[in-house]
């Protein structure tokens, strides 16, 4: 039987990977890398880190296309499961080409594999076609949101409240959910957070690399300072990951809140 490792390795400083996360890079014969055509060597680069500290030295890498897909749709969870089909046919023809019965391959997932990320889904979707065979282990990672609070030295809750982390497209659309004190929001290209009153922001990009930015404070006085050195660092590098917490300045369990830094 072939067996894969999904393996989390944090949100970009090689620190970042477990001892549970180095062990499973050294068992593995194979590392799979879908290449999204996009200018990010500085992940590349710590990818080839990692591999190169804790791979075998006869492992090898099967490098596919990752297949492009409209970012601003109008059926958006019907154009994200079309990529994802089409995303898991790339997939099966790598593992069907260059893993052999025996032995163990593996996906190296920014963050956290269980969170906003799709390898799971799409090696489920190959299993339930039936034309290959495999088992698989999902191994944790440090995730962008813990890397965040972490930065910025805050927690992500507070006190018997609920957090809850959300995207950028359902904030836009539905507004802050109810009940909830502490938002934290991902994949926001549209930059959501300026529309947002009454709420401090922890922002962070890049977290864990040489490039990482962080800003904090009330919306209403960064919010401007952060739209415009996201659109610089995007420019400079060509791509941006950020992600980042929103906190109500009046909490509803009537707590103080922390200070934004």
């Amino acid at each position: 039987m072939r067996k894969i490792y999904v393996i989390g390795i944090g949100a970009g400083d090689p620190d970042h990977l477990t001892l549970q996360a180095a062990k499973a890079i050294g068992r593995a014969d194979v590392f799979f890398l879908l290449d999204k055509g996009e200018a990010k060597e500085s992940m590349i680069e710590l990818r080839r880190r990692m591999l190169k500290a804790y791979a075998r030295p006869s492992r090898r890498i099967a490098e596919g296309r990752d297949p492009d897909r409209d970012r601003k749709p109008d059926d958006y969870v019907g154009t994200v499961e079309d990529w994802r089909s089409r995303r898991s046919a790339v997939t099966e023809a790598l593992i069907t080409e260059h893993l052999l019965d025996e032995e163990t391959g593996a996906f190296l997932v920014w963050g956290d594999p269980t969170l906003y990320d799709s390898t799971i889904a799409i090696l489920d979707e190959i299993l339930a076609r039936g034309t290959i065979t495999f088992s698989y282990e999902v191994i944790p990672g440090i995730s962008s949101v813990s890397s965040l609070a972490a930065k910025h030295r805050v927690p992500l809750n507070r006190v018997g409240r609920p957090v809850q982390i959300t995207t950028g497209r359902r904030l836009a659309t539905e507004g802050w959910p109810d009940g909830v004190d502490d938002l934290v929001v991902m994949l926001d290209a549209g930059q959501s957070f300026g529309d947002v009153a009454d709420a401090d922001i922890y922002w962070g990009a890049y977290l864990g690399t040489a490039d990482e930015i962080l800003r904090s404070g009330p919306v209403e006085e960064v919010a401007g300072e952060i739209k415009r050195v996201r659109a610089e660092a995007r420019d400079q590098h060509g791509w941006i990951m950020d992600t980042y917490l929103l906190r109500r300045r009046d909490p509803l369990d009537g707590s103080p809140p922390a200070a934004a830094s």
